[in-house]
C-alpha cells in the first residue's frame, strides 16, 4: 500500500497546482493550499470529530472517519479579505467598502466559516475545488470535496487569513470509501 500511498501524494500535489492555476476574477489569486498527510492528517480528523461531538453534528463524525482512513487530503481556501471591487451585491451588501467593513465588525466570527465573502471570490474557490477534483479523478484516485475538513481545517488555524475552505481527502484502495456511508 506504500505505492498507492506515494502516487496520492503526487496527485495532492498535481491537484494543488491545478487549484493554483485554476482562472481567477481579475487575475488575482486569493486561493491557499494545503496537503496534509500522517500527523497533520490525524490533527484534522479529531478536529472535525470533536467539532461534530461539541455541535451535536454527526456527519462531522463520519467525515473524520473518511479523513483518518485516507491517503492525504488537500485543503482549499480563499482568502476573506478581498473583494474584486465591482460593487455588484452579490454579497448582500451595496458596495465591497461595506461588506469589507461587515468583515471586521464580525471578528471573531461565531460560526464556522467568516464572512461576509464577495460572491466573485466564491466562485473562484468553486472554479479552484473543481479543477483540483478534476485533476484527481484524471489519476483515478477516488476523492470526495468535504466542507466538513474546511471546517477542521480552520478550527486548527490552517489557511491563514482565509474565512471560507474545503477539504478533499483522496484514497487508492479497491472500494471508494467516500461513498456509501452512513448518517
Amino acid at each position: 500500500m506504500v505505492f498507492e500511498s506515494d502516487a496520492v501524494e503526487v496527485v495532492a500535489r498535481l491537484m494543488a497546482l491545478s487549484a493554483r492555476t485554476a482562472p481567477k476574477a481579475r487575475g488575482t489569486d486569493v486561493i491557499r493550499t494545503m496537503i496534509v498527510t500522517g500527523e497533520e492528517k490525524a490533527q484534522l480528523a479529531e478536529a472535525m470529530r470533536e467539532y461534530g461531538e461539541t455541535h451535536d453534528m454527526g456527519f462531522f463524525i463520519r467525515d473524520a472517519g473518511n479523513i483518518k482512513a485516507s491517503d492525504a487530503c488537500l485543503l482549499i481556501g480563499s482568502l476573506l479579505t478581498d473583494a474584486v471591487g465591482l460593487d455588484c451585491g452579490g454579497c448582500g451588501y451595496a458596495t465591497c467598502a461595506e461588506m469589507l467593513d461587515a468583515q471586521r465588525e464580525l471578528n471573531p466570527p461565531a460560526t464556522p466559516f467568516r464572512g461576509p465573502n464577495c460572491i466573485v471570490r466564491m466562485t473562484d474557490l468553486g472554479i479552484a475545488v473543481g479543477s483540483a477534483v478534476k485533476t484527481a479523478s484524471l489519476h483515478n484516485v477516488d476523492n470526495r470535496v468535504m466542507y466538513t475538513a474546511g471546517v477542521g481545517a480552520l478550527s486548527l488555524g490552517w489557511l491563514e487569513g482565509c474565512g471560507v475552505a474545503y477539504g478533499i481527502p483522496l484514497r487508492a484502495s479497491g472500494k471508494d470509501i467516500f461513498f456509501d456511508r452512513t448518517r
